[in-house]
Parts: structure tokens; sequence; C-alpha cells
């Protein structure tokens, strides 16, 4: 019994030496950072060239840095809330302000109808123009009493007519909002 613990033992302490010299020889023979002479003798001083040569982080820096882009609420996007309430109406099925996107449900202006439509409102930029908003209308058409429906994309005079008034509207919140910041100047 004596035996299989030494060979335990033994076979641990030649494990840990062949992985002490793989690592040494990885580094030359030095390790990192082990001449003295290279390094200030000052921690503050030290800690200030270790950030400046990219081999630390500051706590102060990495909570004051924006990662991943800049979110505003949507309330501050004229365009968002000019198609918000625009579409106000309708029932929605997903709303994504990071992703730009607003996506209503299947809507019908009465019950007895078998025709509905749904729209999808991408925006692709946060000015307000003509063609920062892509607009698609999709209409379905139901069989009576049946789950047989038709869905197809509609091109029409409703799509501009929407453009239009999100934009109108959109102008207003603008001018709104800029003579808000004249009259607190």
């Amino acid at each position: 019994m004596n035996f299989r613990l030494a060979s335990i033992k033994s076979l641990k302490i030649i494990t840990f030496l062949v992985t002490l010299s793989f690592f040494l020889s990885a580094c030359n023979g030095k390790m990192p950072g082990a001449d003295a002479r290279k390094f200030p003798a000052d921690p503050k001083k030290r800690v200030e060239k270790n950030l400046k040569e990219g081999r630390g982080f500051s706590l102060n820096e990495a909570l004051s840095k924006q990662q991943g882009g800049v979110f505003e609420f949507a309330s501050s996007n004229e365009l968002w809330r000019a198609s918000l309430d625009t579409i106000d109406f309708m029932p929605l099925s997903s709303v994504n302000y990071s992703g730009g996107i607003i996506i209503s449900d299947w809507f019908s202006s009465d019950q007895i109808s078998n025709e509905s439509i749904k729209l999808s409102i991408r925006f692709l930029t946060n000015e307000i123009r003509s063609d920062a908003l892509d607009i698609k209308i999709f209409k379905r058409k139901c069989k009576t009493n049946s789950l047989n429906c038709k869905i197809t994309e509609d091109n029409g005079p409703l799509i501009i007519e929407l453009k239009k008034e999100i934009l109108k509207k959109a102008t207003l919140y603008e001018k709104e909002k800029k003579d808000k910041k004249k009259k607190l100047n």
C-alpha cells in the first residue's frame, strides 16, 4: 500500500516538473516581467506604464467608455414617435427600437371582412427624410370560415400616404423640440 501511495506522489511530482519545464521553455527560460530593471519601483508608475502599454485596465476607463453603441430613449427620436402615433390604432406584434423595426399584427377594420393587413416599418436612419423609412404592407385574404388564406405584398398608394403622414408628424415633433430648447435657453 505504501508503494502505491509513493508511486502516485512521485507521478504527481513528475507531472508538475514536466509542465513547469514546458512553460519555462516556452518563455525561453525567463519569466515574463522578471527583469526588475525595466519597471519603476513606484507602484503608481508601474500601473501607469502597464496601462500605456495596454497590459492592464483601469476601472474608471472601463466604466466611463460607452460600449456597443448609443441607446437613446425612443421618445427622443421624432421619426420613431411619429410612426407609433400614426399606426396607434393597430395592434403591434413586434417593436424593437434598437433593431429599428415596427411590425403590426394582422388588422381588419371590421370583424365581418375576410381581408386584413399587416405593416412592417423599418428605420434606415434617424434623420427625417423620405428615404429614412422602408414600409411594407401585406394583405391577407381568407375564404369564408376557412383557414385557407392568401397573403400578398401591397405596393399601392397606402405606403406613400403612411410615409407622408409619418414624416409630417416627425417634422412637427422636431420643430416642437427645437422650440422647447429655445425657450429653455
